[in-house]
C-alpha cells in the first residue's frame, strides 16, 4: 500500500481535510497552498480578491484568472440546470439580511452588540441569474450587471475541491480526497477497500450519523439551515436564500446531502433542492441525475435513489 498523507487546516471559513494516497511528501502542502490561493481569489470578504473587484465594478468588464472565469461559467451552468433555483447573484439580498462580513465576525444571538436594526426591503430592480453574468470569449474577462453581486459561497468550495483533487492526481498521487467544510471531492485509489467513506450527520446534533456514502469517485455536499444562522431585527436568518424572495428559505427542509460526479454540481443541487422544498426536492434531484438524502424539518429522512439511513451509496 502506498503512503497515506493527510492534513487538516482552516480555509474558506471552514475546516478542511485533505487525504492523499501515494504521490510526493509535499502533496498535502500543495493542497493547502492551492486552497489558500483560491480563497484569496474568490472570497467576498477580502477587498483585494477578484470576486470583490468584480462586485465593486459591476457594470464594467473585469479581467480575471482562468479559475475565476471557470467559477462563473459553472455558476451559469448551475443556474440554467436548475431553472434559477440555484442563483449566486443574490449577494445583495444576503448582505441585506446581515451576512455582510465573514461568519466568524457576525453577531451571535444573545451577544453584546447584537444587531437590532430592521431588515431592509429586498431590491428587485437589478438583473439576476445567468442574465446578470457576461463571460467574454477570450476566457479572461467577466462583467456583472450593474447593481448585481456574486457570492461564490458553496459552489466555490465545491469547485475548489474539484480543482485541487485534479491537481494532486496530475502531480502523481494515486488517489486524493479534499473536504472543505463538508464539500468532499474524491478520486482514485482510496485508503480502504470500501472506497472514500463520507458520513452524513444529523443536522441538529451533528453527533448522530444518518448515513454513509462510499465513493469510488465523485463528490458529496451537504447544506443545512441549522448552521450559519444569525439574528437581525429580532428574526433569525440563515445563509440559504430563496432567489425569488431574497429571504432565508423556509421550505420544510432542514438539510440536504447530494452525491454527484463533481463538487460544484453537488453544491448546486443541494441549494436548488432547498428552494424546491420538501414537496418537490426529490423531483428536482432526479432531474439533475444525482442522488440525495433529504432531511425534513420534522426529522423525516428521504433517500432519493440512495440506500436509506445507515446505507451505503457508491
Amino acid at each position: 500500500m502506498p503512503a497515506i498523507r493527510e492534513t487538516r487546516f482552516r480555509v474558506m471559513g471552514s475546516d478542511a481535510h485533505v487525504v492523499v494516497v501515494g504521490g510526493s511528501t509535499g502533496s498535502p502542502a500543495l493542497a493547502h497552498r492551492r486552497l489558500d490561493e483560491l480563497e484569496a481569489t474568490w472570497s467576498r470578504f477580502r477587498a483585494d480578491s477578484e470576486v470583490s473587484r468584480l462586485n465593486a465594478a459591476a457594470g464594467t468588464a473585469v479581467e480575471v484568472t482562468p479559475e475565476t472565469w471557470l467559477l462563473l461559467y459553472r455558476a451559469i451552468e448551475g443556474i440554467e440546470l436548475t431553472g434559477g433555483r440555484f442563483d449566486p447573484t443574490v449577494l445583495r439580498d444576503v448582505e441585506a439580511l446581515g451576512y455582510d462580513r465573514s461568519f466568524d465576525q457576525l453577531d451571535r444571538p444573545g451577544a453584546a452588540g447584537q444587531r437590532s436594526e430592521r431588515v431592509p426591503p429586498v431590491h428587485r430592480g437589478v438583473l439576476r441569474g445567468s442574465a446578470a453574468i457576461t463571460l467574454f470569449d477570450d476566457r479572461r474577462s467577466v462583467r456583472l450587471a450593474a447593481g448585481t453581486g456574486f457570492d461564490p459561497g458553496g459552489i466555490g468550495k465545491g469547485l475548489a475541491a474539484d480543482l485541487v483533487v485534479a491537481e494532486l492526481l496530475a502531480e502523481g498521487a494515486e488517489g486524493a480526497s479534499v473536504n472543505v467544510g463538508g464539500d468532499v471531492r474524491a478520486e482514485g485509489r482510496s485508503p480502504t477497500p470500501d472506497g472514500w467513506v463520507v458520513a452524513v450527520e444529523d443536522p441538529w446534533t451533528r453527533s448522530l450519523e444518518l448515513s454513509r456514502c462510499a465513493l469510488r469517485s465523485g463528490a458529496v455536499a451537504t447544506s443545512s439551515r441549522c448552521e450559519r444562522t444569525w439574528t437581525r431585527g429580532g428574526v433569525q436568518h440563515h445563509h440559504l436564500v430563496d432567489p425569488a424572495t431574497g429571504r432565508s428559505i423556509d421550505s420544510g427542509l432542514a438539510a440536504v446531502t447530494v452525491v454527484a460526479g463533481e463538487g460544484w454540481l453537488a453544491e448546486v443541487a443541494t441549494k436548488a433542492a432547498f428552494v424546491a422544498g420538501a414537496a418537490h426536492a426529490a423531483e428536482l434531484v432526479r432531474s439533475l441525475g444525482v442522488t440525495a438524502l433529504l432531511v425534513a424539518d420534522d426529522g423525516t429522512v428521504e433517500a432519493v435513489d440512495m440506500p436509506g439511513p445507515g446505507g451505503v451509496a457508491a
